[in-house]
């Protein structure tokens, strides 16, 4: 309840804002523009008056013996015959100048009263509607504030969808709505990274143990089987000892770069071939190789990782007799192989942390299945970014493109 009132205070306090703000541009408007009307009509109402009782009372026309009061006159009266008295065109004048203040004062006055009276009315009007107007403007703001604090781990699923005309909160609602779809895809993710993670560096340990339970408890263990025992622990820590390294590496691509160069794509390629050559011979793999320079801003190590990731994967999902083509050029790197056939609906798929086109068997040189990860990671570190298709007859073609040119 604290919460809500709390946000209810907010809400009514920049409503408060907006409804002073309002209201007094509106008041500030209103007697303004009743100034300006009370200054124009001041300015011509004497002149005006004065015209319109000359008009309607012309001096020729008035005759003797009749005369006008002097310019005591304040009320119009009728003309009184004076004996004694002769016609004077002056005395008919002073009691013109007289009518006309006296008119025009009047009218001011009334004029006056009424604005005031009409600008109080519009006060209290301006005040209704800038109260109205802000809480019709801050009703999407409180849409998308409710939301924002109901949303947790299990309601990420749930959207603003603000049905309102186009405009700028709007914009900010559908903005905030893409940026949940963006935090639903990534927490899904990383949920799903931890429990892949998890299970797999559960496996290797549930095997030492066993291995160790099991192997260790016989007394007359002879040496061969102890052998056996020893070399299936020292594979399952190194299997172990990858996935760590992979994870690590994973974690640093994705923490962006800390010392970037030029570095020599073309060059990077032909060393992590020469160093693959073994690893090539022993699966009976041919690599081929086609480089032109390339030279990119990026880090070394990281790009020395992705390369090998690459070609290493490559050379360990294909079969025997096979091939790997390694190119670079202006386009950027090209890793393409022989192999087994891969559903194309299954590629984007791989490039998830632990995703593999087969099941894992926990066989020795079994990838842990981060190499493409990596690499997609490595690429974004780089403003690049990684595809990949699959071959006819089998095998897989992924290029990384979009470099920095250094």
């Amino acid at each position: 309840m604290s919460r809500l009132r709390l946000r209810l205070w907010r809400l009514s306090s920049e409503r408060a804002r907006l409804t002073s703000l309002y209201g007094g541009l509106l008041v500030l408007a209103g007697g303004v523009l009743i100034a300006l009307v009370y200054a124009l009509v001041r300015s011509g109402l004497y002149s005006t008056i004065s015209l319109a009782v000359t008009t309607a009372v012309p001096i020729d026309r008035v005759q003797p013996p009749y005369a006008l009061p002097s310019e005591r006159f304040v009320k119009a009266q009728p003309a009184l015959p004076m004996e004694g008295m002769t016609f004077d065109p002056s005395n008919v004048r002073a009691a013109t100048k007289v009518i006309t203040t006296a008119a025009e004062s009047a009218a001011l006055s009334k004029l006056l009263t009424v604005s005031l009276i009409s600008l109080a009315a519009f006060a209290v009007l301006s005040v209704a509607l800038a109260w109205w107007m802000a809480g019709r403007v801050l009703r999407p703001v409180g849409v998308i504030t409710s939301t924002a604090q109901r949303l947790s781990g299990e309601n990420l699923h749930e959207r603003i969808k603000l049905k309102a005309p186009p405009g700028e909160l709007k914009q900010l609602a559908d903005t905030f709505d893409t940026m949940l779809d963006r935090i639903e895809r990534l927490v899904s993710a990383q949920q799903r990274f931890v429990a892949n993670a998890a299970h797999e560096l559960r496996t290797p340990l549930a095997v030492q143990r066993a291995a160790a339970e099991i192997g260790l408890a016989d007394p007359d263990l002879d040496p061969e089987r102890l052998a056996r025992l020893r070399r299936k622990l020292i594979d399952v820590a190194d299997d172990s000892e990858k996935l760590i390294d992979g994870l690590l590496l994973l974690s640093a691509s994705d923490q962006g770069l800390e010392r970037v160069g030029p570095i020599a794509l073309d060059a990077t390629a032909e060393s992590v071939a020469r160093a693959l050559a073994d690893q090539a011979g022993e699966h009976g793999v041919a690599v081929r190789i086609e480089l032109r320079p390339l030279t990119v801003r990026g880090e070394a190590v990281l790009l020395g990782h992705l390369v090998h990731n690459l070609v290493s994967n490559a050379i360990r999902y294909n079969h025997p007799g096979g091939r790997v083509w390694i190119r670079v050029g202006a386009d950027g790197l090209e890793v393409s192989n022989t192999g087994p056939e891969v559903p194309p609906e299954a590629v984007p798929e791989l490039f998830e942390p632990f995703r593999r086109v087969q099941a894992r068997r926990h066989g020795p040189g079994e990838g842990a299945g981060l190499g493409l990860s990596i690499v997609a990671s490595i690429a974004r570190a780089h403003g690049a970014e990684a595809a990949a298709e699959v071959n006819p007859g089998g095998g897989l073609t992924v290029r990384v493109t979009g470099w920095t040119p250094a």
